[in-house]
């Protein structure tokens, strides 16, 4: 069973927007931080954006593309992913872990989820 379930995965034409979603039936997810990574065919996992109380964190590739948010109320952390690329082509996953310290500085994360599929193609 998986701690954490991510959805909103999708086929999409370039330059359009999805929303992911990541949610738990385990953990209050305010409490924690709160990863997105991705992974591509043949490429190493890679870290997209994080999350938690103290920070958010963004990486080069998708900084202003890409948005994280939280929904306390549903207990759902958000990736809104606006202009999006073929290269963007990938199983998205999010992930967990104790530490709220500014996100920047995480290395690891403790849960994942199953990931889902997002495919950016014409």
């Amino acid at each position: 069973q998986w701690q954490l379930v991510e959805s909103g995965g999708a086929l999409v034409q370039p330059g359009g927007s999805l929303r992911l979603s990541c949610t738990s039936s385990k953990f209050t997810l305010d409490f924690y931080t709160i990863g997105w990574f991705r992974q591509a065919p043949g490429k190493e996992r890679e870290g997209l954006s994080c999350i938690n109380s103290d920070s958010t964190n963004y990486a080069d590739s998708v900084k202003g593309r890409f948005t994280i948010s939280k929904d306390g109320a549903t207990n759902t952390v958000y990736l809104q992913m606006n202009s999006l690329k073929p290269e963007d082509t990938a199983v998205y996953y999010c992930a967990l872990t104790p530490l709220v310290i500014p996100c920047v500085a995480i290395t690891e994360y403790t849960y994942w989820g199953q990931g889902t599929q997002v495919t950016v193609s014409s």
